[in-house]
């Protein structure tokens, strides 16, 4: 399969860089704010005496770095964005996120990037990174699958909805949210497509089995407009229940899957996600049916949801409001139901004679072990057409160390046939931006969201440990809404708003 390869390069840094560990990096916030708005991004970087600073004073952090004498960094690729649209909810609600939901490739993840795409199925996969001092640097992987489909051109699609209607979905802005959004998602799917209505509170029941649309729409409707809230959340019985469901009204040659909805406050039956998926494990490895979780709720049960996920071979998301919920249930879902890559990793080989250490931002409970990379017996995520996945790495180059830096290769399965394929690019010194700020805009956009999860995680404004001299929050605010400007991207401009609710709430 053709891969498409666009290196620009890497990024080396000095201390003043960014991230350590878990982010990214900019220059040093005391430069003027004229001059990050002038040139549409970070302060340009202070010059530094390119000191290393010590891990160890970054506690407990210190377990994410990666020394150079193992050169190699594998993670399975996710495409969830849950974590940042449950902060946007928090920090509008006047509430701090707490630091345990904080996954800064979520935050990254979130916004739209410009890499190219492959012609067929598979990933393209870029390498390209800016200078932020003397020796450390910033490396940005991007790898995209094929532009999604128009609605005619895809699969037709068996969707099983398992909704929460437990007391907690009473709230305004979760059952009813979730009501209005199928409802409208059901008039715009195609009339091939099939649809199938499960709920939970203390029991699980199917309300509605699968049920092609063609004429029948107005059962579809009928069905949503009876979930009403009840008691407790047996979230178990209903995934047990969905995959039940979802197998009994499988559709060969269409995209088979399970989505639930829920605030994920489970509080009674099986309330480890191990052990529900255990539950369902012959029906996704079966028959390939993958699960979609759709939180609601501003008390949610995060890392519930997220392991559910992760591993039921799908992804998550967050819906707060009217727009979220349009976007994800009108727009992603119908766009994206189809599969371009199953249990698909990226490894990132760095080259010891020019790397002396490296820290993957965030992933970090994604990282496969190095040895697994082509056993392809290890789970690895779900990817569909029109994703793209990005993972950002703080790099230390070696002084004066010219060449080879790292080599990205991302291996995946064909949906349909299980065949493993790869494709790789590679990154040399001599293709360096100068600084972050002649970085392209959507590089700078991933940094920006990168540091600001990182500031969620604890530093605030002054920056989180693992982010040396990272911009305080007011310094990021104003170089997110200059990015978005020169994006022309509302969701940016919603990025340097939420950052001014954080700024706000800190008294910073």
């Amino acid at each position: 399969m053709e891969t498409t390869h666009r290196v620009r390069g890497l990024l080396a840094g000095t201390a003043a860089a960014l991230l350590l560990l878990t982010g990214c990096g900019a220059g040093d916030p005391g430069s003027s704010t004229d001059t990050a708005e002038h040139s549409g991004g970070f302060p340009a970087p202070a010059d530094g005496d390119g000191r290393h600073q010590d891990p160890d004073e970054y506690g407990d952090q210190d377990q994410r770095r990666e020394p150079a004498r193992n050169h190699l960094s594998t993670f399975a690729l996710d495409v969830d964005t849950a974590s940042y649209g449950y902060a946007r909810r928090a920090l509008a609600d006047g509430n701090s996120p707490d630091p345990s939901t904080i996954r800064p490739e979520e935050f990254v993840n979130s916004f739209r990037q410009d890499y190219e795409r492959p012609d067929g199925n598979g990933f393209s996969v870029t390498v390209d990174g800016a200078r932020t001092g003397e020796d450390w640097s910033l490396l940005r992987v991007g790898l995209a699958t094929r532009t999604a489909p128009r609605t005619g051109e895809r699969p037709p699609a068996a969707l099983t909805f398992v909704i929460d209607i437990s007391g907690s979905m009473a709230e305004p802005g979760r059952l009813d949210l979730a009501k209005e959004s199928l409802g409208t998602m059901t008039d715009r799917l195609r009339d091939d497509d099939s649809v199938a209505l499960v709920t939970f509170s203390g029991e699980a029941e199917t309300v509605l089995p699968m049920t092609r649309l063609g004429d029948r729409r107005g059962r579809v409707h009928d069905a949503i407009e009876g979930l009403e809230p009840t008691d407790s959340t047996n979230l178990g019985a209903g995934v047990e229940t969905g995959y039940a469901t979802a197998v009994e009204g499988l559709r060969e040659g269409a995209t088979n899957r399970v989505v639930l909805v829920s605030d994920a406050l489970a509080n009674t039956g099986d309330t480890d996600a191990d052990t529900i998926l255990e539950r369902v494990a012959g029906a996704r490895r079966d028959h390939g049916i993958t699960l979609f979780g759709v939180g609601v709720g501003s008390d949610y049960g995060d890392a519930l949801m997220e392991r559910l996920a992760d591993k039921g071979d799908g992804h998550t998301t967050y819906v707060s409001n009217d727009g979220d919920a349009e976007k994800v249930f009108c727009e992603e879902l119908p766009r994206h139901i189809d599969l371009t890559a199953r249990d698909a990793k990226a490894q990132v080989a760095f080259d010891p004679r020019t790397v002396e250490e490296f820290r993957l931002v965030g992933y970090d409970n994604r990282r496969v072990a190095d040895d697994d990379f082509r056993d392809d017996s290890v789970d690895g995520g779900e990817v569909g057409p029109g994703h793209t996945v990005t993972a950002l790495y703080a790099v230390r180059t070696r002084p004066g160390a010219e060449g080879h830096l790292a080599t990205a290769t991302v291996r995946w399965l064909d949906p349909a046939t299980r065949a493993p394929h790869e494709a790789s690019a590679r990154s040399e010194t001599d293709a360096v931006h100068e600084d972050l700020t002649s970085a392209p805009v959507r590089f700078q956009v991933a940094a920006t969201a990168a540091y600001f999860a990182d500031a969620l995680r604890g530093g605030g404004d002054e920056g989180f440990g693992t982010l040396p001299d990272a911009p305080s929050l007011t310094e990021l605010g104003k170089t997110a809404r200059t990015l978005a400007k020169r994006a022309e991207d509302p969701e940016v401009g919603r990025l340097a708003d939420t950052i001014d609710l954080a700024r706000r709430d800190g008294g910073r």
